[in-house]
């Protein structure tokens, strides 16, 4: 237990955090994993709920199909499981300019600028959040499920993911996971938009493989994906309007004017896009006291989706060759979407396969 406690310290004490947030997540992290349980040893419980248990064998399953059909680095996450004190494992908080759409960033050793930090407590992150309003920022908190190492340790399930249906539950395993595989420093926009790709492409695949194309779990995962798109479309639209209205050479107070009326219509035009789907994912959204770094929060998980969706096309419907070519990508100098948008145009091949 020390030397584990001491290892998660030298990995954040440089983080550029101060030593209060560094010990303590120190302290809570290690909770979670002095507290891992083998998978293995509680399916073992004879009077174990049959949702619950059925569940439990998913996860193991989707680690393994993960490992398998899509090349992740799996290593030991996912095979226990453990649970946080209370009902969430974090709180999120993001920070943007009231007249841009630029972060505010905090600094982390190996993965470089962020445009999120987490929080233990959410008064922590409200002090925080006061603090950077008074500085002229918008801020938005909102709490975490789920969370990656990046393979840095063998990530345990958390108790309170197994209220997902099991098509949620496979698509945040998969995207964890994919984390592990493959991060970018500094460019969180890409990682999780594309760890959001394979999530959900990956929970379609492993549904469709395990049970068929027609079955309940693979129609349901294919509509969340669709769903998906379907929003990040309308985002990346609203977005570039908005980035329009700060680009223009006007006053602050008037271009906050215009950003509030374009806000009133996307939500209108949200609301009458999804009036017959009460199940919609993103139904919220037309809800929502929005503002730049609500915007930011759901923008870092869609940006650019038609992308990857694009790639996978181009691949026959490959997701294991999507998750090479990214490899590929990411070793390149050039930002990664602008890879991405060259491979996807046809104009760079990359892959060790057509390389040869």
């Amino acid at each position: 237990m020390p030397n584990l406690v001491w290892l998660v310290v030298s990995f954040l004490i440089l983080s550029g955090c101060s030593p209060g947030y560094v010990i303590r997540a120190a302290y809570e992290e290690s909770k979670i994993l002095w507290r891992r349980q083998p998978i293995a040893v509680v399916l073992q419980t004879e009077d174990l709920d049959p949702v619950l248990r059925k569940k439990y064998e998913s996860v193991l399953d989707v680690r393994e199909f993960a490992k398998d059909k899509l090349d992740l680095r799996v290593g030991g996450s996912y095979r226990t499981i453990s649970y946080v004190d209370g009902p969430v494992l974090a709180h999120l908080l993001t920070a943007v300019p009231k007249a841009d759409f630029q972060p505010y960033t905090w600094w982390f050793l190996f993965v470089g600028r962020v445009p999120y930090k987490g929080y233990f407590d959410r008064s922590d992150a409200e002090q925080e959040a006061q603090e950077l309003e008074g500085r002229g920022y918008d801020t938005h908190i909102r709490p975490v499920g789920a969370f990656s190492t990046l393979g840095w340790f063998d990530d345990p399930l958390l108790e309170h993911l197994l209220r997902l249906h099991r098509v949620r539950l496979a698509d945040v395993i998969i995207h964890e996971l994919f984390h592990n595989t493959l991060f970018v420093s500094g460019s969180v926009e890409f990682n999780e938009a594309l760890a959001n790709f394979v999530g959900k492409r990956g929970a379609i695949k492993y549904f469709t493989d395990r049970y068929g194309s027609a079955s309940p779990e693979a129609q349901m995962a294919r509509q969340i994906w669709i769903d998906e798109q379907q929003f990040s479309r309308f985002l990346m639209r609203s977005i570039a309007c908005l980035k329009e209205i700060y680009g223009q050479k006007v006053a602050e107070p008037e271009k906050l004017r215009r950003r509030a009326e374009l806000f009133n219509a996307m939500q209108s035009e949200w609301r009458q896009e999804i009036a017959s789907r009460t199940d919609h994912p993103h139904r919220t959204f037309g809800q929502k006291n929005l503002n730049n770094a609500v915007l930011m929060q759901d923008y870092l998980y869609v940006n650019n989706l038609e992308l990857f969706e694009a790639l996978y096309q181009r691949t026959g419907g490959d997701l294991r060759m999507v998750i090479e070519e990214m490899r590929d990508l990411t070793d390149l100098a050039e930002p990664p979407y602008e890879s991405l948008a060259k491979r996807v145009a046809g104009t760079q091949r990359l892959s060790d396969r057509e390389r040869r």
